[in-house]
Order: structure tokens, then C-alpha cells, then sequence
């Protein structure tokens, strides 16, 4: 059994809960059966067959608990080709709320509201934008652009993960990253809550987007949902309920190029 399966993550569940309910539907009938396939020995004693293990998997691109959508999910020896789909664009439906801020980026953090600007900031807090300025600076974020990750994030520091760090209480020092966000579309603004779509490379934080957006307008903002829509040339709409049963998910397993 392999090749890529293409999962709907469900809002609350993390990229492992998902591998982790995929191994076990396709090793419960295994086990299931194999309790009662029972072989009698020379001694007359029964002895159990073993069954055959869950084929391997692995996911090309997590997402946190909070979003939902899209996961790729490589089986078998199609895990070997992670790198491969790990490197495709990603577009996602977000939604950004305006006027607070989180210790997350996102709203599984604690929400506190924005703090004014610096008092030498040479221009006053913005605590209602409007809708052409939004747009205008949404259009100052595409393109190839520096981007500091989340302070809680997967990014190791001298050999520990940030989120470890950030829980210690300690202050992460993340360097910015080249990314390139690609395309900001169906902007739909009614403050405090800015929706969009955005095309965007790999290893592009969607929730230190918001955050910047919540910045640059002097209100702060935080990640509130994201769904992710597509992978590539991969959409969501051809994805399966991690909660499918084994017979439906071994037929959305298609083969890898």
C-alpha cells in the first residue's frame, strides 16, 4: 500500500492525531481478525498468526490543532518523496482579528488587547482602519517578503524547539525568513475581522502574518481561523474524513509521480 492520501483535517486535532487515527483504522481489522485466526500447533497448543502491520506514513506539512483542511498524507514507500510535496505553494482561506493581540499569533494563545504605539512613534494608534487602507497594505505584503515565525513554532533554537522554549518563559530570538506570499485575494473587511485568501510558499507562518497585519495598522491582530484549501495542484475538496473507514480510505490513496 502506497502512495499520497489526501485528508481533511478536522479543527482540534493535530497533524499526529491524524497519522495516529490512519494507523489505527488500518490496523484494527487487522488485529480484529487475527484474534480469532488461531492455528493449532504439533503440541495441540493454538498459536496466533501475526497480521500484517499498518503500512507507514508520514505528513508532508503540518498544521496546527486550531486550522483545518487540507494534509497530505504519504503511505508506504511514498514516504520517501516527503521533501518533493513538503515544497509546494500552499493556499489557505485565513481570517485576522483586529485589535488584540495573542502570545500565540493565533487564538489558542492568550488574548490581550493591543497596547499602544511607542510614545515616539510618529504616528498615533489606528484603533479602526479603513477598508482601502487594509487593502493598500495587504498589497505591500506580497511578494518576496521577511517574515519572523511565531515565537511558539517548531524552529529549533541551539537544539530546542521554540514552543518549548516560549513555555519555559523564555524570550526566543527568531531571525526573519525569506518567504513569498504570492497572492492576497477575496479581501472581505468589516473591523475587527479581515478575511482572505492567500497563495503562499512553503514555510510561510500564516499566523505571523496576521500579526504583522495587526502591526503595520497600529491596531494588532492575531490568527483567529485557517483552513487550508489547497497543496499545489491538490484541493480540499478531493480530500476524506480522517474518521473514514478503512474501505474508503485505501480507495483515496492515489499513486505518486
Amino acid at each position: 500500500m502506497d502512495g499520497l492520501l489526501l485528508i481533511d483535517k478536522p479543527q482540534g486535532w493535530s497533524s499526529f492525531d491524524v497519522i495516529r487515527k490512519l494507523r489505527g483504522t488500518f490496523g484494527a481489522d487487522d488485529k480484529a481478525g487475527n484474534a480469532g485466526n488461531q492455528n493449532t500447533g504439533k503440541d495441540g497448543k493454538r498459536t496466533s498468526q501475526p497480521g500484517a502491520r499498518p503500512p507507514k506514513m508520514g505528513h508532508a506539512g503540518t498544521l496546527d490543532p486550531m486550522a483545518t483542511g487540507l494534509l497530505m498524507v504519504l503511505v508506504g514507500r511514498a514516504t520517501k518523496q516527503q521533501d518533493q510535496f513538503m515544497g509546494l505553494e500552499k493556499t489557505y482561506q485565513a481570517e485576522v482579528t483586529l485589535g488584540a493581540t495573542s502570545t500565540t499569533d493565533d487564538a489558542e494563545g492568550t488574548i490581550y488587547p493591543a497596547q499602544d504605539q511607542p510614545a515616539n512613534s510618529e504616528s498615533p494608534p489606528n484603533p479602526q482602519p479603513e477598508e482601502k487602507q487594509v487593502r493598500k497594505l495587504l498589497e505591500q505584503f506580497q511578494g518576496t517578503i521577511g517574515q519572523v515565525p511565531p515565537q511558539y513554532s517548531a524552529i529549533k533554537v541551539d537544539g530546542q524547539r521554540a514552543y518549548a522554549l516560549a513555555r519555559d518563559g523564555a524570550e526566543v530570538e527568531l531571525e526573519p525568513r525569506s518567504v513569498v506570499v504570492h497572492e492576497m485575494s477575496a479581501v472581505v473587511y468589516q473591523y475587527p475581522t479581515l478575511r482572505f485568501m492567500a497563495r503562499v510558499s512553503s514555510g510561510t507562518y500564516l499566523r505571523s502574518l496576521a500579526r504583522d497585519i495587526g502591526q503595520e495598522l497600529g491596531t494588532g491582530g492575531y490568527l483567529s481561523s485557517l483552513r487550508r484549501v489547497a497543496i499545489g495542484d491538490y484541493s480540499v475538496e478531493a480530500a476524506v474524513s480522517p474518521e473514514a473507514g478503512k474501505e474508503q480510505l485505501s480507495a483515496a490513496i492515489r499513486p505518486t509521480h
